[in-house]
């Protein structure tokens, strides 16, 4: 496959700016996926590595050699969009080796790609089938074995899973990965959902305004943010403000209200900061606690209760298994915290 790097990149549409001075390298065999909200600049960052748009500055390149000037046709990369881009009067297997058919490849070659690409994504018994007929998440898996049929250099997915349901969500990025890795692809992968990120990657670019806000492996951006941006895009938290009493060897002493933790001080000093508190870092019950809380919103999803507890530090999101008994609005409870679910996070 291929290494894909950016070095200094801008963009422009005419006066607006939509990507600023971004550097990143995908390598060979990585499953990298561009996250961020609508109009941070990740899909324009992804066709410009197509080949769609040309950079206002800077310079792409695959495997060291720079490519801006390249023609998309002539870059060999494979790109899967959101809503599949079937041709409605062609067959499954048609569409999947529609690719090969404008190269000019034999027939015999051609079939035999085909299937091959369509056991891949397990497809074989649908092969004579048309679009109207199948599934979305059928129709995704087409788009997939159409684009993996001629082997690209580089495969871009531009919220490929959008259409779908979220338990078909589920699935299909499963597949996704799977097969990523067992064909050992080079993917740049555009998503806004936050846990189909964290599933699928290898590491991820969280972009913000332009400009990219934090790289790094799904846990890494989960347990260590780098703003509070990150730690309110990556995952829920709840953030409060807090109090840097010391800071030695690495480890700062903070006060929560009455509470006293040691935390990974990560760069801060003495000093009013600022604390994240994942939701599943808190324990409720109606015995003991730290600090004393009431009930004031309740949502039961299934697999987990949601509570909003009204506390002196003000209202804190909290989540528990959805087997355990619930607690009711208005209930008095008591809160204790897992530190290992609390980071101290830089104001920028």
């Amino acid at each position: 496959m291929t290494t894909v790097s950016l070095a200094s990149v801008d963009k422009y549409f005419g006066s607006v700016q939509v990507v600023r001075n971004l550097s990143l390298e995908i390598a060979d065999r990585e499953f990298l996926v561009l996250l961020g909200p609508s109009g941070c600049g990740k899909t324009t960052t992804m066709r410009m590595i197509a080949g769609l748009e040309a950079p206002s500055a800077g310079t792409i390149a695959f495997d060291g050699v720079r490519v801006n000037e390249v023609p998309p046709q002539r870059r060999d990369v494979s790109m899967v969009f959101q809503n599949y881009g079937l041709y409605p009067h062609m067959s499954v297997a048609e569409n999947i080796g529609y690719p090969l058919k404008l190269r000019r490849v034999p027939l015999a070659e051609r079939e035999r790609r085909v299937r091959e690409a369509a056991a891949r994504v397990q497809l074989d018994p649908f092969l004579a089938r048309m679009p109207r007929e199948l599934s979305g998440g059928q129709r995704q898996r087409v788009a997939l074995a159409r684009s993996i049929v001629r082997t690209p250099r580089v495969f871009l997915m531009d919220e490929p899973l959008s259409n779908l349901d979220a338990k078909l969500r589920r699935r299909v990025r499963e597949d996704i990965r799977e097969l990523q890795q067992r064909l050992s692809l080079t993917v740049a992968y555009v998503t806004h959902d936050q846990e189909e990120a964290l599933a699928v990657s290898d590491e991820i670019i969280v972009m913000n305004n332009a400009r990219i806000a934090q790289r790094g492996t799904p846990h890494t951006l989960y347990a260590e943010p780098a703003d509070l941006f990150i730690v309110d895009f990556i995952g829920d938290a709840n953030i409060t403000d807090v109090v840097i009493e010391a800071v030695k060897d690495g480890k700062a002493k903070i006060q929560l209200g009455p509470l006293r933790f040691s935390l990974p001080a990560r760069g801060l000093e003495q000093g009013p900061a600022k604390l994240a508190i994942r939701p599943d870092a808190i324990t409720l019950s109606t015995e003991r606690g730290l600090i004393p809380g009431v009930v004031s919103k309740a949502f039961f999803l299934g697999r987990l209760w949601e509570y909003t507890i009204e506390t002196e530090f003000g209202p804190l999101f909290a989540t528990i298994p959805g087997r355990t008994a619930p607690f009711v609005i208005g209930t008095s409870i008591m809160l204790d915290f897992d530190a290992s679910g609390m980071v101290l996070v830089p104001s920028a």
